[in-house]
Order: C-alpha cells, then structure tokens, then sequence
C-alpha cells in the first residue's frame, strides 16, 4: 500500500522544506489540494526540493479552469519533476462552482469525462505534431500551431485521477482515468457496495481492466502517541464528520450505514451558523464508520485490517512534536507499505 502525504503549510514559503521532510520519512507521494491555496504552485515548489516522492493534486478543481490550461500547467509539472507528477481532479460542488468560481455548474460527471478525455487529445498532439481536433458537449479544441506547442515530452503524460463520492463520477475513473482519488468522508462499506462495482462497470464499457485503476482512500485516521491525544483527534474527527454530513451531495455516503437521517439536521444546523455544535451529533457509531482509530502501535494493522484489499494508496499525515514521534510514524509508515 502507497502512502501519501498531505502539504499542510499555511505559508507557500514553507511548502519546500515540508515536501522535503516528508519525502525524509519514508512517504511515497505529497499531495496538494484547493482550499485556501493553488495546488499547482505548491507542488512546483515541492518539485524543487524532493527527489523521488510522486507530486500529486487531490485535487485541482476542473472547471474553473480550460483544460487546455491544465493541459500546459501539467506538462511543465512533469518536466519540472522528473516524470513524478500527478493530476488529480475534482468537480466541487454546485455552490462552489457558482458562487466561489463564478462558473457555470452543467452535468458534471459527463463534462469531467470529456475534460479527461480532451486532455489526453491535447498532450497527444503536442508529441505526435498531428492536428488537434476534440469535438464534445461541453469542450471543443481544434487550434494547436507549433508556435504554441511544446512538442514532444520528455516523460511519460501524467496519470489522470479524478475524485468522486457518487457512482456515476466512480464509473468515470473506471471508463477514462488512471486512478480514483476517494473523499475523506467515506467508509470501507461504501467502497465495498459503491465505488469498486462502479470502477468495474465503467471499466468494462471501455473494455479495460478495473485492475488498471488505482484507488486512494482510507477516510479519516485518527491517531495518537497515547490515549489524551486519542481523544483530542475524535473532537476534530467529530466536527469534519459532521460539516461533510451536512451537505446533502455526500447523502449516498451516510444512506449506506443508515445515518441519512442526520443530513438534514446537520444542514439545519449549518444554515444557523451553529458549527460548534454539529460535532456533538456524531455518536461513536457514526464515528466507527468514518473513521480508523488507534494508537501509533495500533493504527496501522487497523488501516489494513479495514482498508486492505480495497484501496491501494492511503493518505496518512500526522503532525509530530519530537524524534520519538517522528519514530514511531516512520514505522507506520513502513508497515503500511509493508502491508496489501
């Protein structure tokens, strides 16, 4: 099993020698998503300080941006890098879309295939030279003179990974992509029932092999050196449990263990602006589904026990105060490697 890394800096200046500690900790790949900072920036600044960590977006939001746009920015990405760069992509959600990127939200499972797709016409007719011509509903590229080509790559094209919660976005990974970057909001049941017999459909409509297909997941981690930081980490793990639980795309999520009836109260909750208080409606059961919990000398054969056999990549950060610390995660670490 892979285990990534998250960049957590708050300050972009602080993004190299993070990458760089974590690719000293035995972490195979560092991941970059969008919240309060571009992910494209914070990898190239983790390209220049690392060595042999994949470079991973999870994820990049696609529609705000032209996929011709993402098309250059990941090309340079893979040069930058060595060949070690990854592009994940996520829709977002209607809200966002609309009112956080004044974008227009239109059949988003659909328009993410044909982005993915258009993306691989694109870097094909930078290495072949050959007319650029993709003709879809929602994007259309029919102009690349060699002035604007970079031509041929010296790498590979980076894999395409695209995240989903529902099953139409899980059967778009099976059709078009590399891999399937999973919500931290989900459960080992969800993946049982939802996403791997959608990764398997989708796959066979393309007549490809689901095992072509690499999924990163594990929800959420909750871990500590002793039994005080334990509980610390479950008041956190409570509160992103419950603003996730809010939203009403995650629905199919919570309908698979029986919880759906907690959406609307929680949604109730949010529109009240009462966020300190929606993390006392998560019980241990809700808490159990969503999340792995253990000590250092736990947490591992815990992941697997769960999330073995169903995801190949593990997204695990943890911040650590001491050597001591930064020990025992290291043998997490490597014991989830070590691990199927």
């Amino acid at each position: 099993m892979r285990v990534i890394y998250h960049l957590n800096s708050r300050d972009v200046r602080a993004v190299p020698s993070e990458a760089a500690w974590a690719e000293s900790m035995g972490y195979d790949g560092v991941s970059a998503n969008e919240t309060a900072h571009d992910p494209f920036l914070a990898l190239t600044l983790a390209a220049t300080a690392t060595s042999r960590v994949t470079l991973e977006t999870h994820v990049a939001i696609a529609f705000p941006r032209s996929p011709m746009v993402v098309a250059y920015t990941s090309r340079d990405l893979q040069d930058l890098s060595g060949g070690r760069f990854r592009l994940g992509l996520g829709t977002q959600v209607k809200g966002h879309i609309e009112r956080r990127f004044s974008t227009e939200w239109k059949s988003p499972g659909p328009r993410l295939r044909e982005y993915i797709q258009s993306l691989r016409k694109i870097w094909n007719s930078w290495d072949s030279g050959d007319r650029l011509s993709f003709s879809g509903d929602h994007y259309n590229f029919s102009l690349m003179t060699p002035f604007f080509s970079p031509g041929p790559g010296s790498n590979p094209h980076p894999p395409i990974f695209n995240a989903a919660v529902n099953a139409y976005n899980c059967r778009v990974a099976g059709e078009v992509s590399d891999g399937l970057v999973l919500h931290t909001f989900t459960s080992a049941e969800y993946v049982r029932q939802i996403v791997r017999p959608n990764i398997v459909a989708g796959a066979r409509k393309a007549g490809r092999s689901p095992d072509d297909v690499t999924i990163n997941g594990g929800g959420f981690i909750v871990t500590g050196p002793d039994r005080q930081a334990i509980e610390a980490a479950k008041l956190d793990a409570r509160q992103r449990i419950a603003f996730y639980a809010s939203t009403r795309t995650y629905l199919p999520v919570l309908e698979c263990h029986g919880f759906q009836e907690i959406c609307p109260r929680l949604h109730q909750m949010s529109l009240e602006g009462k966020w300190d208080e929606m993390g006392d409606l998560i019980t241990d059961e809700i808490l159990d589904a969503f999340a792995v919990v253990g000590e250092y000398d736990e947490i591992a054969p815990r992941i697997l026990e769960r999330y073995g056999g169903l995801v190949d990549e593990v997204s695990f950060t943890i911040a650590t105060k001491d050597d001591s610390e930064q020990r025992q995660v290291r043998r997490i670490i490597r014991d989830l490697q070590d691990g199927s």
